[in-house]
């Protein structure tokens, strides 16, 4: 434990850079993948914006993109991150790189969270003369928002996951911070309360996620 003593500075600016990273890349992967997710629900043969072609781009970029390996990835976009962020090392690369990977695995939640809408309740808004856009963000994102904050929630741990490999690039946080002051050094009392940091993260994240569900599931 003395290690970890001595880079006490640097485990609290690792844990500031995980939450910047995890925080970041929510925000712009959940706003991606909604629009994308939206897109695979509304242009869905027989859904309210139906468009075969469309729809099988589009899904064939999201089953194309999910399965690629996180440490493949970094290295696969880096053109793209270089042109988005200005580089291709460092916290906004790997930011950049996470929100991109996690927007494809949002899109098919949310894709699958409206699909679970009863289709009663869209005929129903039809019915009453809504727009189809106006049916789209009125009436089934509000209608799946239990499912959706339950998905996204899945999708926040699976970010904290991934900003652990931001070292691969020169990125910093949590994982950089066992790798360098850790295991590098034979210091596993450094892992070890790495490790349990990374836990107590997730376990908030999943415990707020789940209270907002069950609220939402409740009305």
């Amino acid at each position: 434990m003395d290690g970890f003593l001595a880079t006490l500075d640097v485990y609290r600016t690792a844990i500031w850079e995980t939450l910047f990273i995890t925080l970041v890349s929510m925000v712009f992967s959940g706003v991606l993948g909604l629009g994308i997710g939206l897109t695979l629900y509304a242009t869905r043969p027989g859904n309210i914006l139906s468009n075969r072609a469309v729809f099988a781009v589009v899904g064939l970029l999201v089953n194309v993109v999910r399965p690629i390996p996180f440490v493949i990835f970094l290295a696969a976009v880096a053109p793209l991150s270089r042109l988005a962020v200005g580089t291709t090392v460092g916290n906004n690369a790997v930011t950049f790189a996470i929100s991109l990977a996690a927007a494809f695995a949002v899109a098919r939640i949310v894709e699958q969270s409206l699909v679970s809408v009863d289709p009663g309740v869209v005929e129903a808004a039809r019915a009453a003369g809504g727009s189809r856009l106006g049916i789209l963000f009125t009436v089934l994102v509000p209608e799946g928002l239990g499912p959706l904050i339950l998905g996204y929630t899945f999708i926040y741990v699976g970010i904290v996951d991934m900003s652990a490999q931001a070292a691969l690039i020169g990125g910093g946080g949590l994982g950089n911070y066992a790798i360098t002051y850790g295991s590098q050094r034979y210091d596993w009392g450094v892992v070890y309360v790495t490790v349990a940091t990374i836990i107590v993260i997730v376990q908030v994240g999943q415990l707020i996620g789940n209270r907002l569900a069950r609220s939402v599931l409740r009305r």
